[in-house]
């Protein structure tokens, strides 16, 4: 039986945006509801606005996880995005389509990258690309292999659940994308 062929979402980006994070393959939920990071224990949306007011942030020490997941920076998506491009930060996947049981990156086969030449291109400003965990830097490195002076490249660990980093211990490695604002 072959496994259904899966696709990244569109980057959320513009002109201003200086840092782009880039996951591996949207897990199941967020492919469900069209959005990037949905499931309601990924850190990410945590993260991005716990790196800009603290009250997203550490504070939530001995809060459970259910109550935790409520604490959503922004429910709106649209305003979630607008956020993050406000603060020049853009988002995508490397990888374009693949065919994955699940949402674990280690279930990924047959994967395709997005095309990077092209976006670079258009979006010339771009300073930083953070990889949200390793198998998007893996595949980046790996089948793209492009190079540039102008480009700083960071692995920080995954915001997924199935990452058990604490999230404090999380949001101290994302910190390092603030230079490049």
């Amino acid at each position: 039986m072959e496994m259904e062929i899966i696709y990244s979402f569109e980057p959320v980006i513009n002109q201003e945006s200086r840092v782009l994070i880039l996951g591996s393959m949207p897990g199941v939920q967020s492919l469900r509801e069209q959005k990037y990071y949905a499931h309601p224990y990924n850190h990410f949306w945590r993260i991005m606005y716990a790196l800009f007011d603290d009250s997203y942030g550490c504070s939530n020490a001995g809060v459970s996880r259910m109550e935790e997941s409520s604490k959503l920076p922004d429910p709106d998506y649209e305003n979630r995005k607008q956020f993050l491009l406000d603060r020049k930060i853009a988002l995508w996947d490397v990888i374009r389509s693949c065919s994955r049981e699940g949402s674990l990156d280690t279930n990924i086969v047959n994967e395709q990258t997005n095309d990077f030449k092209n976006l670079f291109i258009r979006y010339p400003h771009l300073e930083l690309l953070a990889f949200n965990g390793a198998k998007g830097f893996n595949i980046y490195k790996r089948k793209i292999r492009l190079e540039s002076a102008s480009i700083a490249y960071l692995q920080l660990p995954s915001t997924s659940p199935a990452n058990t980093m604490k999230f404090e211990e999380k949001l101290t490695h994302w910190k390092a994308i603030l230079k490049y604002l």
